[in-house]
């Protein structure tokens, strides 16, 4: 069946990282780290059922990367000291004897944090909360609290925390890290008009709440290196605003990614309600195909791409370089090895796959990992 998908099956390059095919493991929010923020066995089992199942790359669970302000969930992992680090080591090195990489989502949480073992308050851009309420699932309630606002002292210490974290991943082993700029976390508080009222260099104009995700991306690269994967992860949604879009549509989309192009990134990462449609009203592009246009950097596309043929085809228009899937992946761990031997997949039903942890119930799709 891979004859049909040349594509998805052939190897790609991530930056300096060479990868045996173009499936990857879009990075979803899991509490079942310790109390400590120290990855475990149960975590390690979790990723090596990706690695075992064909998946070319995986790429982590948004990480914390500070002891102030950036935890986003309780039992959310990070990897801020030596012992947290350590733990990661492990399961990198499990996923590589599978032949599979590992790139480590850094993440802060900004305002849309819901539970932090460290502060009580958050920070964001501006005293303003997020839409929505928090996620039962995941262990919040009611609506978000309003932040506080950050000052130039905050903001150079989320920088220096993205830095010291993307080194961190390098001594644990992953190929690169991927930013996490998406989603309603604190990178994507600074691009959201509703949400950055600030007057400084980082509000106001879009260039302006652009800035503090190039600035992380320079001086994450300046520390990691050159032969280090760096990536970002862009949406127009949120977790606690999902219908969000960009007031200036497509042109707002041409700023952010061409901005992004210009930087030191080796690739784009989006996602959408549906990678293959429109992202921008009826005839625009994908977000994706938006990415790929303005930023002439390797994309890898998210959204309900499940269906190999409709992957297959995005990747022949050269709209996306990378799928990555993320529910389909939980209900289906080895969905490439299933596409590769035609075989049908499972489909995701959230009584049995329990979304914020990261095992899944005893039952026959936990037996059954084609290798």
């Amino acid at each position: 069946m891979s004859s049909l998908y040349n594509r998805l099956f052939s190897k790609g390059n991530l930056g300096a990282s060479l990868t045996k095919n173009r499936f990857i493991v879009a990075p979803m929010t899991r509490v079942s780290a310790d109390e400590n923020g120290v990855a475990n066995e149960t975590m390690e089992k979790y990723y090596e059922r990706f690695a075992k199942g064909g998946f070319g790359v995986i790429i982590t669970e948004g990480i914390y990367t500070d002891k102030q302000y950036s935890q986003g969930y309780l039992n959310q992992p990070g990897i801020v000291d030596k012992e947290q680090t350590e733990a990661w080591r492990k399961i990198v090195k499990t996923v590589h004897n599978h032949g599979s990489l590992m790139i480590a989502q850094l993440m802060h949480a900004g305002g849309q944090s819901q539970g932090n073992a460290y502060q009580d308050t958050t920070k964001a851009p501006s005293a303003v909360a997020p839409k929505g309420d928090q996620l039962g699932f995941y262990g919040g309630s009611g609506s978000f609290p309003v932040p506080g606002e950050m000052t130039i002292e905050d903001i150079e210490a989320v920088k220096k925390s993205f830095v010291e974290s993307a080194l961190n991943a390098k001594e644990a082993g992953f190929e690169g890290v991927e930013i996490h700029g998406a989603n309603g976390y604190l990178l994507d508080q600074f691009l959201t008009d509703y949400l950055n009222h600030r007057e400084d260099e980082y509000g106001g104009s879009l260039e302006y709440r652009l800035r503090l995700l190039t600035e992380v991306i320079h001086e994450v690269r300046s520390a990691v290196g050159d032969n280090f994967v760096v990536g970002i992860r862009i949406s127009q949604g949120k977790v606690a605003d999902q219908s969000y879009k960009w007031p200036e549509g497509q042109a707002a989309a041409e700023t952010i990614f061409t901005s992004l192009g210009k930087t030191e990134l080796d690739y784009i990462h989006t996602t959408d309600g549906d990678g293959s449609e429109p992202s921008f009203g009826e005839g625009s592009m994908t977000l994706a195909e938006a990415a790929t246009s303005f930023s002439q950097l390797p994309v890898i596309a998210n959204g309900q791409l499940r269906d190999p043929s409709k992957a297959e085809v995005l990747l022949q228009k050269e709209q996306a370089e990378f799928i990555s899937l993320g529910t389909s992946a939980l209900a289906n761990p080895d969905l490439p090895n299933k596409v590769e031997k035609g075989l049908d997949f499972e489909e995701f039903e959230f009584e049995k796959i329990l979304l914020p942890q990261a095992y899944v119930k005893k039952h026959e799709l936990e037996m059954n990992i084609l290798e």
